[in-house]
């Protein structure tokens, strides 16, 4: 071994505080094989977010073209650049999914599970292959949704000067659009990639949609940080709802014993949930109702009603004029905790 590499160099000079690489490295990779819950090596199957996340700014460009893209388009050449977009997807998006589901069969092996774990490469890729043949089928149907969403979107707020406005500024448009891609590749059954999709929107918007939520046609979140919509969740037609809305379950006390169990609110159409709402449990909210704002709700409302809180006693009294200190009397202060 070359002791003059300049790696080995580093590694054998000293950090600030006086520890030597060459131990550090010893000491964090020991902590590997202590908790491999938190490593992932010598493992040959493992999808990758990177590359998970350019299959959806390629999908971006293909549900909004002329938007997202570094050159000019015209309907001269727009079937020429779909199709292209449309082979780096399959390309990328058969070889993530085949990643993903060859992932879960080695976890199940492992785990000695014998649900599924009978993948090989053969049968792998064919499903792989299918799978992605089914995804790419749903585009148009996607683009179609996602129509309804942007003209909900600026016949909503008076503060759209367009539909281009809504497409490029609006968080909520962009976690919609992403979560329509990940419920399309959730409703497929492939493992992980759904929720690495969702939770790239997450941290792009600040709004937290599960893939397995079912969103109708025209869905709109105004401002939308802190939206909060759960796994069991489904939403009708023409519902709008704002910030800090949460579409909770009731108790998730019982962890895994809850998968798979409707756990989570049914929006019907024309709903309207106003900011810091908080909904929780497998209830119904009627069609034509409008939730007001920091209502904590558990108990499912008919159609055509409003629900608010009853409003707090509000005083406002005048600021008495500053005059001489009485040392005796307590200060007064101007405010109140």
């Amino acid at each position: 071994m070359n002791q003059n590499h300049p790696h080995h160099q580093t590694l054998a000079s000293h950090a600030n505080g006086g520890v030597p690489l060459n131990d550090l490295v010893d000491s964090l990779v020991r902590t590997y094989a202590d908790n491999d819950r938190m490593s992932h090596l010598d493992a040959e199957f493992l999808p990758s977010r990177n590359h998970t996340i350019k299959i959806i700014e390629v999908i971006r460009r293909l549900m909004f073209p002329g938007f997202f893209d570094e050159t000019r388009l015209n309907s001269e050449i727009i079937r020429f650049h779909v199709g292209d977009l449309l082979i780096q997807l399959r390309a990328l998006l058969n070889n993530q999914i085949r990643q993903a589901i060859r992932y879960e069969d080695q976890l199940n092996t492992d785990q000695k599970d014998p649900k599924e774990a009978n993948c090989n490469a053969e049968n792998c890729d064919e499903k792989a292959a299918r799978l992605t043949a089914e995804f790419l089928q749903s585009l148009p149907r996607v683009r179609h949704l996602l129509s309804t969403d942007i003209q909900a979107a600026f016949d909503g707020d008076p503060a759209a000067r367009s539909t281009d406005e809504t497409i490029f500024c609006y968080p909520g448009i962009d976690a919609t659009f992403i979560h329509r891609v990940a419920h399309e590749v959730f409703n497929l059954k492939i493992p992980l990639l759904p929720r690495i999709i969702s939770e790239y929107a997450h941290n792009e918007t600040g709004i937290d949609i599960h893939p397995g939520a079912t969103l109708g046609e025209s869905f709109f979140i105004d401002h939308g940080t802190g939206v909060v919509i759960g796994e069991t969740c489904t939403i009708g037609k023409h519902v709008k709802i704002y910030q800090g809305v949460t579409l909770g379950a009731l108790s998730t006390k019982g962890g895994q014993a809850w998968r798979g169990c409707k756990r989570h609110p049914t929006i019907e159409d024309n709903v309207t949930i106003y900011g810091g709402a908080i909904i929780l449990g497998d209830i119904i909210i009627g069609k034509n109702t409008t939730i007001g704002g920091s209502v904590f709700l558990t108990q499912p409302i008919p159609p055509n009603h409003t629900v608010t809180m009853k409003a707090q006693e509000l005083e406002i009294r005048e600021r008495r004029k500053k005059g001489k200190k009485n040392k005796a009397s307590k200060p007064e202060l101007d405010f109140q905790i």
